[in-house]
């Protein structure tokens, strides 16, 4: 009798987060971590403007063009354990570095505690995508991240990153989002949503942050309206 041989196998499926962190190196060119879950290396191909969800939320109806954006679970980022859920804005590599020099150009020093980058030496979670090559726009049960504007392959990391300089500006045709006015809609949607929480449970004045009688409108009676305000 002729022997019966097992059917061939099918090759098995790259485990996911194989497939994760070869979408990201391959794909886009993002250098990766080794680490499980896959986390992305900031501060190379982009650095990342981060702020809470609610004041980011308010950015993104603000502005159409931002470059990639993704939504951080709140708890799921050892940076920010228990944390409120924040939102990720990818920008140009060195932005992080020029943060504080475009606050202070703003006028809004101390009192956008709430928006903070991460540079070099930094990380991100790797934000999650299904199958094949369609990014995710929210995030199952395990993922820390989910994109809420995904990148599309070879674009983002070439030239359409928000930056500072010439060609910058959110007017421009195939330029790239201008990242002072996207930090001065960042700098006052952040107060305006730290005002908002302050107004609705105090929880802020609780952790001795500032108090509301920094607002806007005082700020403007004593001559000093954040910069931002004029863009």
């Amino acid at each position: 009798m002729a022997r019966v041989l097992p059917r061939p196998r099918s090759p098995l499926a790259p485990a996911p987060l194989v497939a994760v962190r070869r979408w990201y190196e391959e794909e886009l060119g993002w250098p990766t971590t080794g680490t499980e879950p896959v986390e992305l290396l900031t501060g190379l191909c982009f650095d990342v403007l981060e702020m809470p969800a609610d004041a980011g939320s308010a950015v993104l109806r603000r502005l159409p063009r931002t470059g990639p954006v993704a939504l951080l679970r709140a708890g799921c980022d050892g940076k920010h354990a228990g944390d409120r859920p924040k939102l990720l804005m990818l920008i140009a590599a060195g932005g992080a570095e020029e943060l504080p020099g475009i606050l202070e150009w703003l006028e809004w020093g101390a009192l956008a505690a709430d928006l903070t980058t991460r540079g070099t030496g930094d990380r991100m979670p790797a934000p999650a995508f299904s199958a094949g090559t369609a990014l995710s726009y929210g995030f199952g049960s395990r993922e820390a991240a989910g994109w809420v504007r995904p990148p599309r392959t070879g674009h983002e990391a070439e030239n359409s990153l928000p930056t500072t300089g010439f060609g910058a500006g959110f007017g421009d045709v195939g330029g790239a989002p201008d990242l002072v006015r996207l930090v001065s809609a960042a700098a006052t949607e952040c107060h305006r949503a730290r005002l908002s929480r302050a107004r609705n449970s105090q929880s802020d004045r609780a952790r001795g942050d500032q108090p509301l009688a920094f607002s806007n409108a005082s700020r403007m009676s004593a001559g000093t309206r954040p910069r931002s305000l004029t863009l």
